[in-house]
C-alpha cells in the first residue's frame, strides 16, 4: 500500500472516530436518569466497527461528557472510574461479538455496563445506591449495546453493496 493510501485511510479514520465522539457528545444530553444516557451507543459501535481499544476511547469520553453536563455528580475521580469501566465494557462486548455473535455480545455488553458495574460502587456507597442505579442503567446499557449491534449490521450490509 502507499504512502497516499494509507495516509488518506488515516484521515477517514479520524475523521469517523471524531464524528463518533462528537455522536456521544449529542448521547449524553439524552439523558434517562441521573448520568445515565444515550452517550455510549456510539463507543459500542467504535469497537465493533474499529475494534475494542478505539471503542474504548470513544465510550470513556462520552461517558465524561455525560458526567459533565450532569456536574459530575458523583465526583471526578468516580467518573473517571466509571469511563474506565465502561471501556472495559466495549472492549469485552467487541471481543464476544467476535467471538460468539451479537447475541452473546449483547447479553456480556448489558451485564457488564448494567449490574457489575454497578457493584463496583458497593463498597463506597452502600446497596441503596446500588438498586437505585442498577435499573435504570441496565435497562439503559441494553438499548445503547442493541442499537449498537443493530447500526453496525446495518452498515455491513451497506458497505457490502
Amino acid at each position: 500500500m502507499n504512502t497516499k493510501t494509507t495516509t488518506i485511510k488515516n484521515v477517514k479514520t479520524l475523521t469517523l472516530v471524531a464524528m463518533l465522539i462528537a455522536m456521544s457528545a449529542v448521547g449524553a444530553m439524552i439523558k434517562i436518569y441521573n448520568t445515565v444516557a444515550f452517550d455510549s451507543l456510539p463507543g459500542y459501535f467504535a469497537s465493533l466497527y474499529f475494534g475494542g481499544y478505539i471503542g474504548a476511547i470513544v465510550i470513556s469520553l462520552g461517558h465524561i461528557f455525560t458526567a459533565l453536563t450532569s456536574g459530575f455528580p458523583l465526583g471526578i475521580p468516580n467518573h473517571i472510574i466509571i469511563a474506565v469501566s465502561m471501556a472495559a465494557c466495549a472492549y469485552f462486548y467487541s471481543l464476544a461479538y467476535k467471538k460468539f455473535n451479537s447475541y452473546v455480545a449483547i447479553v456480556v455488553g448489558t451485564i457488564l455496563n448494567g449490574p457489575v458495574a454497578t457493584l463496583i460502587f458497593v463498597p463506597q456507597y452502600g446497596w441503596g445506591f446500588f438498586f437505585q442505579m442498577v435499573l435504570p442503567l441496565t435497562i439503559a446499557s441494553f438499548a445503547n449495546v442493541l442499537l449498537a449491534s443493530i447500526i453496525y449490521k446495518t452498515v455491513l450490509k451497506m458497505i457490502k453493496r
